[in-house]
């Protein structure tokens, strides 16, 4: 019996060698790129130094920690990362899922691919161009203060506002990236059974009964699986969107860890406290993901895993 378990085992393990080698290359790069770099976190406690490099730099122990939470603006840093993650979170997700129910509406196939097409092309467009064409249009001479002008309105610079530079990364934010959750959900919608329509309508429901009662709860686990996925993301409020568009007199309500983690550890060569801020930034990102699945499992007995 023993003998013949072995032999079933090995056959199984041989018969899936073919697919083991396909993911070989996948977790040889997962291991290199992902893995080996987590040996640089030991520079958090450190006060490194390039010369000698990490296995050689000074340890000093949580000493980076007790400096950084010391610091005021690692705390506006943090609370800016948290508010505007959270803005763009819930805009995303409510938009996109509001988006998604009114095209799948649309009868005319036509009209309805070209509506996908428009709201999805900004997500192909780099941040880099993006960017500056949104620092253009919110300048002192630009597009919206020509608008402005028309209509007899005093304009300003409104990218260099610290009290309206937040509302300009995440409206801008949104514009470029909804368009992405709303073809994750109109694909979602497409696996509804069709017959659940066909019974819904014999019983006499309209279009936003059929939407409530059979649309909604058709993408419930897509939509609990995007909630689960963007809270982990809540740490990260768009690095290369706000590096592009900030400056200095905007960091008091702009300036976020990963723009903080820039300037201080590549451009101020203090890469100790760069890193810690980094190694902060992934366990208070861990901890969001955690609560999140965790929360994702009781309620819908949902799981990734």
């Amino acid at each position: 019996m023993e003998k013949a378990f072995r032999i079933s085992k090995y056959a199984k393990i041989k018969r899936q060698a073919s697919f083991h080698l396909m993911m070989l290359p996948g977790i040889v790069l997962g291991i290199v790129f992902s893995v080996v770099p987590l040996i640089g976190i030991i520079m958090a406690f450190e006060n490194y130094n390039s010369a000698l490099g990490m296995f050689g730099s000074q340890w000093v122990d949580v000493y980076n920690f007790k400096l950084l939470f010391s610091r005021d603006d690692f705390w506006t840093a943090t609370r800016n990362t948290v508010i505007i993650a959270l803005y763009k979170l819930v805009l995303n997700s409510v938009l996109s899922i509001i988006l998604a129910l009114l095209i799948n509406e649309v009868n005319n196939k036509h009209l309805k691919k070209s509506v996908q097409t428009i709201i999805f092309l900004p997500y192909f467009l780099s941040w880099v161009l993006l960017g500056n064409i949104m620092v253009e249009m919110f300048s002192t001479t630009g597009t919206v203060n020509l608008i402005l002008g028309k209509l007899g309105i005093a304009g300003k610079s409104w990218i260099t506002s610290k009290n309206h530079f937040r509302l300009i990364v995440i409206i801008s934010d949104v514009w470029k990236t909804v368009g992405y959750q709303v073809v994750v959900f109109l694909a979602a919608i497409t696996g509804i059974d069709p017959e659940l329509y066909e019974a819904a309508k014999i019983d006499g429901a309209g279009h936003t009964s059929r939407c409530l009662h059979v649309t909604i709860p058709g993408i419930m686990s897509m939509i609990v699986l995007m909630c689960i996925l963007n809270i982990g993301n809540i740490m990260n409020a768009g690095f290369e969107q706000i590096l592009v568009m900030y400056n200095p007199s905007v960091y008091s309500t702009g300036d976020i860890l990963d723009t903080m983690v820039y300037r201080i550890g590549l451009t101020q060569n203090n890469f100790s406290m760069g890193t810690a801020i980094g190694l902060f930034k992934s366990i208070v990102s861990c901890f969001f993901f955690a609560i999140s699945y965790g929360i994702a499992y009781k309620v819908k007995g949902y799981r990734i895993f």
